[in-house]
């Protein structure tokens, strides 16, 4: 298990299967990076309560919605473009990296929100996963469920 929350989000995204879960919750509103850090507290066993899951999405949604969802969708929006013009696909791997760092500095940002939280207490992973995402506005609930399953598996 990792220790810290962006190397967890990296090994857990590289496993089999996360990544086209993660996209597809995503694309329905999810915040991945929340379910990413529901993933890491589940698994070192932290307690799942109203408070703490309030403090992250007080955490996360500011720097998600002004930060990380304009560079995501600028780069989506550049995408065919990007295929027949070179400079825009310059500028579109260019923003992909900086979407990526976004996501990078909110995990931080998560963590260190989370840091003091004890670990051991219980399994909360569903819990947690749910919580994460209450807010998804066209929730994927089956991609959830898959994602739990998958992360469960290792």
């Amino acid at each position: 298990m990792s220790s810290d929350l962006w190397s967890f989000s990296l090994d857990t995204y590289a496993r089999p299967g996360i990544e086209p879960i993660c996209l597809r919750l995503q694309d329905t509103g999810a915040n991945v990076c929340l379910l990413l850090c529901a993933a890491w507290l589940g698994e070192r066993g932290v307690a799942c309560t109203a408070q703490r899951l309030q403090q992250l999405v007080h955490v996360a949604q500011p720097w998600y919605t002004d930060v990380v969802q304009p560079l995501r969708e600028l780069r989506r929006q550049w995408k065919v473009a990007a295929v027949t013009d070179a400079s825009i696909s310059a500028l579109r791997a260019q923003i992909k990296t900086m979407e990526l760092e976004a996501e990078k500095q909110l995990l931080v940002r998560l963590e260190n929100s989370a840091r003091k939280w004890p670990g051991g207490e219980r399994n909360d992973l569903i819990l947690w996963l749910e919580g994460t995402a209450a807010d998804a506005a066209n929730l994927d609930r089956d991609a959830l469920h898959q994602l739990r399953v998958a992360l469960t598996e290792a």
